[in-house]
C-alpha cells in the first residue's frame, strides 16, 4: 500500500467525500497560489497538471491552459521546484502524458516527483499492457500509479485495472475529453463496475462543472474531480479568492450529500 492509498483510504473511512480539483501548473505566474486557495476552499487533494503540447484526453480548454504553460517555459523540472517549496497540507497527484516522463527519463522523473511531494501520477496513454516499467519504478519510489476505467472498458479489463491502481481508480464518466457537460454521463454505471471489482477509493470525473454536478457524483462515488470550469475560471483571470469561493461552492454541496 502506497502512502497515497494509507491517505484516501483514510479520507473515506472517516466518511468524507473527497474534492480533487485539477489545476494546470505554470498556467499563470500565480498557479501555486491558486493551489493554496483550492486548498483554503476544502481540496482533499489536487491534481496538478504537467503541461504537455499533444495531449490525448484533454479537451480546449486545459489544451490552452497547458499552451500557455509551455509558453511560459513550464517543464517538469520547474513544477517540481515550485512544489517542493510548498507545504499544502494535502496529498498531490500529477497528471500529464507518457512523453513527458519517458524523455526525462522513468526513474528519474519518479524520484523528481516524489521528492517534490507529488504522491501519484495519472498517464491517460500509457495502456495496462505497457506499464510494467513504469509501474515499477514507481512501487519502488512510493509513487501511486492511479488507473482510469471509461464507460467502454469491458468488466475483465475492469478487474485488472482496478488490481493495478494506487491510490484510487479514475472513474471516467464519458467517453469523452475534459470538459463542461450536463448531468453524470456514464458515471454510476463505471462506479458500479469498479466496485464490483475493488474496495479502492473510486473518484469520478470528465465534465463535472457545477456544485450540483459536483454533489450528485458525491451521492454515490468516493471522490469528485473538478478539472476545466475551474481551469476556464483561471484562464479567464479568477483572482485566488475567486478560485476558493469556487471551490468552497463544491465542497459545500459535497457535504451536504
Amino acid at each position: 500500500m502506497t502512502t497515497l492509498d494509507e491517505r484516501l483510504v483514510g479520507v473515506r473511512d472517516g466518511g468524507r467525500r473527497a474534492l480533487v480539483p485539477y489545476l494546470m501548473a505554470g498556467a499563470r505566474p500565480d498557479w501555486t497560489r491558486l493551489l493554496q486557495a483550492a486548498v483554503a476552499g476544502g481540496a482533499d487533494v489536487l491534481e496538478v497538471g504537467l503541461p504537455f503540447s499533444d495531449p490525448m484526453m484533454d479537451g480546449p480548454v486545459i489544451q490552452e491552459a497547458a499552451l500557455a504553460a509551455l509558453a511560459a517555459g513550464t517543464t517538469l523540472d520547474s513544477v517540481c521546484a515550485e512544489l517542493g517549496a510548498l507545504d499544502l497540507g494535502v496529498p498531490l497527484v500529477a497528471m500529464t502524458y507518457c512523453n513527458v516522463v519517458y524523455h526525462y527519463g522513468l526513474e528519474r522523473a519518479a524520484g523528481r516527483l516524489r521528492d517534490a511531494g507529488v504522491l501519484g501520477v495519472i498517464l491517460p496513454d500509457l495502456a495496462l499492457e505497457e506499464l510494467g516499467e513504469w509501474a515499477a519504478v514507481c512501487d519502488a519510489g512510493d509513487l501511486a500509479t492511479v488507473l482510469m476505467v471509461a464507460p467502454s472498458t469491458p468488466p475483465a479489463r475492469v478487474a485488472r485495472l482496478t488490481a493495478r491502481s494506487r491510490g484510487f481508480v479514475y472513474a471516467a464518466a464519458r467517453m469523452a475529453v475534459t470538459g463542461t457537460a450536463e448531468g453524470l454521463g456514464d458515471g454510476a454505471a463505471v462506479l458500479e463496475r469498479v466496485r464490483a471489482t475493488s474496495t479502492m477509493p473510486a473518484y469520478v470525473g470528465i465534465g463535472i462543472a457545477s456544485p450540483a454536478q459536483a454533489r450528485a457524483a458525491a451521492e454515490r462515488a468516493d471522490g469528485v474531480i473538478v478539472g476545466s470550469a475551474l481551469v476556464r475560471r483561471v484562464l479567464d483571470g479568477a483572482s485566488p479568492e475567486e478560485v476558493e469561493s469556487f471551490v468552497r461552492d463544491l465542497r459545500r454541496e459535497i457535504d451536504a450529500t
